[in-house]
């Protein structure tokens, strides 16, 4: 994709994310790090123009040609190694090679929190500088530098990075403009003398990280069609877990609106058990089972720590169950679209459906038997506990998933996760043995079911259809999720009719509102993505695969050059909102690719 390489006018979601499961980094269309916390992605964005208005003089990483008019940019093959070509009017250019380090060194997963990018002369006698301004306590000072011979230090806090080269460190301080007449490499990592040959030592980095990620798609089970699409995003989601604890984050940044001087921003650099029983859900369809595992560890500790089985809707990457919000007072915004978010206040929340979504994907740790840790009778007996919260709560009000800050309602959506916290539960007894646990728990989830039949349906003419809660006769897309849980068949008539009242009231031509009433920030503006890969799924349950594909196909044409999607799209223009890249519409392509495709044995 060529793009005009002038400082743009307005920061843009056409963004490309590296990252090792330590740390990450988004790439714009310039070529230029504009994201990147340290020392995970829940600390301080040490490179934070994108959220910093129409700044780029500081938080940023760019290399800039004398002249540049345009770009190009790729990733490496099934790789998150991406290659950036910087051209110039004189017909000069440069090459890019963005990553950060992955692979396994001495009998364990080097991932150290460090950029590196190589930047290679591959045309004429390209003349560049170096612009590399990191800040400190987001966005309120620039990093101070100490420097020696080949290195530079900046301190970003508490801890300094050094950024080792072999590019003119004079040039680099004061981003002087300097001829390209060899491969330049720079490592911006951990503040210790860098061993060995830099040269030689970051080309074996790219070599043996490329390795890494080609050796991981390759043990994938994807769709025989839009493979690369599938891979692209399993990359990402696999790039959005923090890797020390398994922890599986909404999305990389923070307080990128859902809709422009909306003020829904918020910091989604945390793991929300929600999204992140969809993430594993859909990469466990694909094989991807190293995710899923480190994610039930993840889980098992939260378990553990759980004040009597009650379960938060986040916790930090770390597991931390404190996620107090302020916001970041010098740093001006997406576009200047503040204000900047840290920390999330609905961890206090009360959201009853994270019940199910902790026993759900917990369960197939006691049937896989290619799991390296399968459950046992001590994981079953920790895992009731979450159960009896579902039995307890699941006719309760909460703030439901849409996470609405000013009002609760028993939502029908957190009372058939219940329902499925029950219902997982017995099927797990049974395969134990466990008779008397599995007549409770099947009792107990029918006593849900019923209760749910009751007071969630709405009636409405001959056909009626369920409601988005027991107490009013609204709809969400969240209805739409009952058969994938089990709850209904795709040809239940109660199913249908709730899925034609609720294409009826919320689908906006080629997208798929969450909800059309007003919440605690007025009328939704924008669609949210999943919920028209959800509609997408239904169509295909409906039997209507022609319309399905085509409105897959129209979803596919609104990602990023990079293949991703971020939370929200204007229905009107087209254009991505929201943080990004976002798992919930990750996972939304993965599995509508996996529905919709041809079958393999098309082509054996």
């Amino acid at each position: 994709m060529v793009e005009p390489l002038t400082p743009p006018d307005q920061s843009s979601l056409e963004l490309w994310p590296v990252g090792n499961c330590q740390v990450s980094g988004l790439i714009d269309r310039r070529g230029a790090l504009v994201w990147g916390c340290v020392p995970r992605v829940d600390g301080d964005p040490i490179f934070n123009s994108l959220m910093n208005g129409d700044r780029h003089d500081l938080g940023e990483w760019r290399f800039e040609l004398e002249g540049q008019v345009a770009a190009t940019q790729q990733y490496e093959r099934n790789t998150p190694i991406l290659v950036t070509r910087l051209e110039a009017e004189d017909g000069s250019a440069v090459e890019i090679r963005d990553f950060c380090p992955r692979f396994e060194r001495s009998g364990r997963m080097y991932r150290p929190v460090a950029w590196v990018r190589i930047v290679r002369p591959v045309a004429g006698a390209p003349r560049m500088k170096v612009v590399l301004r990191p800040t400190r306590g987001y966005g309120q000072h620039v990093a101070e530098t100490t420097n020696g011979t080949n290195h530079i230090r900046y301190l970003v806090g508490a801890q300094a990075i050094r950024l080792s080269t072999d590019a003119p460190i004079g040039h680099v301080l004061s981003a002087r403009v300097f001829r390209v007449e060899s491969d330049q490499h720079f490592f911006l990592g951990p503040d210790e003398p860098f061993s060995g040959n830099l040269r030689a030592e970051v080309r074996q980095m790219v070599e043996q990280t490329r390795k890494y990620w080609k050796l991981w798609v390759r043990g994938l089970h994807i769709p025989l069609e839009w493979q690369d699409d599938v891979i692209r995003c399993a990359i990402a989601l696999k790039l959005c877990q923090h890797e020390e604890t398994g922890a599986i984050v909404a999305a990389l940044t923070t307080s990128i609106p859902e809709a422009p001087h909306s003020e829904r921003n918020w910091d989604y650099r945390f793991c929300w058990i929600r999204d992140s029983y969809f993430t594993v859900q859909a990469l466990n369809r694909i094989g991807a089972l190293d995710v899923l595992e480190k994610y039930l560890a993840y889980l098992r500790n939260i378990i553990d720590s759980a004040q009597g089985g009650q379960i938060q809707p986040l916790y930090s990457v770390m597991g931390d169950s404190e996620l107090d919000e302020t916001t970041a007072a010098h740093l001006a915004g997406y576009r200047g679209m503040g204000p900047v978010r840290v920390g999330n206040a609905a961890y206090y929340q009360v959201q009853h459906d994270c019940y199910g979504q902790i026993v759900m994907p917990t369960v197939q740790a006691f049937f896989d038997r290619r799991l390296l840790r399968m459950a046992d009778d001590r994981d079953f007996a920790s895992l009731e506990k979450v159960g009896e919260m579902a039995w307890k709560m699941h006719d309760q009000p909460d703030a439901g998933l849409w996470e609405f800050r000013t009002r609760q309602e028993v939502h029908t959506y957190s009372a058939v996760m219940c329902w499925a916290a029950c219902d997982r539960l017995a099927n797990v007894a049974a395969h134990l043995g466990k008779e008397d646990r599995l007549k409770l728990w099947r009792e107990r989830a029918e006593a849900i079911r019923e209760k749910i039949e009751r007071e969630a349906w709405v009636e409405d003419g001959d056909a009626g259809h369920f409601g988005a809660s027991f107490e009013s006769d609204y709809l969400d897309a969240s209805l739409l999720q009952m058969v994938e849980l089990r709850f209904l068949q795709p040809d239940d008539p109660r199913f249908q009719s709730t899925f034609a009242a609720v294409e009826k009231a919320l689908r906006r031509g080629e997208h798929m509102l969450r909800y059309d009433s007003e919440d605690d920030f007025g009328l939704p503006e924008t669609a949210f993505n999943v919920c028209t890969f959800w509609l997408i799924e239904a169509l295909h349950m409906a039997g209507r695969d022609e319309e399905a594909r085509a409105l897959f196909d129209t979803m596919l044409a609104h990602r990023t050059a990079s293949g991703m999607l971020s939370e929200d799209i204007d229905f009107d223009s087209g254009e991505l909102w929201g943080n990004f890249p976002q798992t919930y519409s990750l996972v939304g392509i993965i599995n509508c690719a996996g529905l919709l495709s041809k079958p393999w044995s098309e082509v054996r």
